[in-house]
């Protein structure tokens, strides 16, 4: 199947959310981390529009921008305050305008699972919203979280009031605002926090409705595990993720949280992890690549936070994977920004040898090794990598050595 031309892309997008995900060449940023409430967020990240659109971003995920109980914003209260931590609405509008300037699309980070109430109500809990906009009672509320709602189409986000999303008045308030964030902020893509919290039916319903342009979902539960040793079958694991994407109707991409797992158990010597029985890669991007949102670490797997962190000296080793494979990948803002300019220039110029070569969502793999200490592999037809202290070169004097830092190596034809 042909691909549209750059100019059909730019024309259809507006009015086709399955556009971007068919076109299969995102490459996305996670533009801040756990910390950014503590400085002028919106301003900071206004200053880096241009580097971010020159490095080859196509979409910046962008912190909860919505007022907030906690100063991350992942405690939603009054949705139609557009006044955060993060900065004022005139800053985050000034911010939302360069970033269209420059063609970097604004993801924005919807946090519909849970609400912070305002007044007590029923059984004396928060779960009420009494002088703001979207003013709902209890009925809102699930009733396994202390509302007079249904009960949760999901898992229970624990200590605040779930939303229940079988009412409909709340679906329609939902997407009343979701199509406010669109089309009058701004926002091009969608980033669904805690989306094992509620049916991805619901999610399905509110991507149809407000189309964005891209969409991904965090479907985050725990790899398979044997103590503390990782099952190297994580089948179930990434069914799970595939499973909600289906529910989704197929219009969302998922962050690839399998690949995550077992990226960064193979960069300690364990690059046999990285084939899996069939000779494919062992993620979301082995089975469903154009749906999988490959990343190294996020706000709440690295960070401040470090729940479940990519070991730091092999950061490297994990760009070079996931920059030169299938999927969708994804770079976090502290690796780009943060953590010195070398690191910052590798990573632009693997961008550079995907965008070069093409590499796209659905780009065929061959895995040649996938040793202890060794992982090589063809991408498409003209582009070859290894990681790891292993040994390999490709034969034939076609291939010419595009990139390489420590313990990788990346080839072109």
């Amino acid at each position: 199947m042909g691909y549209p031309s750059k100019g059909f892309e730019e024309n259809t997008q507006q009015t086709d959310n399955g556009a971007a995900i068919r076109n299969g060449r995102e490459i996305l940023l996670q533009a801040f981390n756990w910390e950014s409430h503590k400085r002028g967020w919106w301003q900071n990240l206004d200053n880096k529009v241009h580097d971010i659109a020159k490095s080859g971003f196509t979409s910046a995920w962008l912190p909860p921008a919505t007022h907030s109980f906690s100063p991350e914003g992942y405690l939603p209260q009054n949705l139609y305050s557009l006044n955060s931590s993060y900065g004022s609405e005139r800053q985050l509008k000034a911010l939302l305008q360069k970033m269209k300037q420059y063609k970097v699309r604004a993801m924005a980070d919807i946090v519909i699972n849970h609400r912070v109430g305002t007044t007590t109500g029923h059984g004396g809990m928060y779960n009420r919203y009494d002088g703001i906009p979207l003013s709902w009672n209890e009925h809102a509320v699930t009733c396994c979280t202390g509302g007079l709602g249904n009960r949760s189409t999901g898992d229970n986000f624990n200590g605040v009031p779930n939303i229940d999303h079988t009412q409909h008045f709340v679906r329609q308030d939902i997407l009343g605002w979701l199509k406010w964030l669109r089309y009058t902020v701004g926002f091009q893509d969608f980033r669904f926090d805690f989306a094992r919290g509620y049916s991805a039916k619901y999610v399905k319903e509110y991507i149809e409705g407000s189309r964005p342009i891209f969409s991904v979902g965090e479907y985050w539960d725990s790899c398979n595990y044997n103590g503390h040793y990782l099952e190297y079958n994580q089948d179930s694991h990434r069914q799970r993720i595939i499973n909600w994407i289906d529910g989704t109707g197929q219009l969302s991409t998922a962050f690839d949280f399998t690949t995550k797992g077992i990226l960064q158990e193979a960069v300690k010597g364990q690059f046999w992890r990285l084939r899996d029985p069939h000779g494919k890669p062992p993620g979301v991007l082995g089975w469903w690549p154009s749906r999988a949102v490959t990343f190294v670490d996020n706000h709440d797997t690295g960070s401040t936070q470090a729940h479940w962190p990519f070991p730091s000296h092999h950061i490297m080793e994990g760009y070079a994977y996931i920059l030169t494979h299938p999927g969708l990948p994804t770079v976090f803002y502290d690796h780009f920004y943060d953590w010195g300019n070398s690191i910052h220039d590798q990573i632009v110029k693997l961008i550079e040898v995907r965008k070069k070569q093409d590499i796209h969502s659905r780009s065929s793999i061959r895995i040649f090794e996938a040793q202890p200490n060794l992982y090589a592999a063809i991408i498409g037809e003209k582009l070859c990598m290894k990681i790891g202290d292993g040994s390999w070169c490709p034969s034939g004097r076609e291939w010419t050595l595009a990139t390489c830092g420590h313990r990788y190596a990346v080839w072109h034809k």
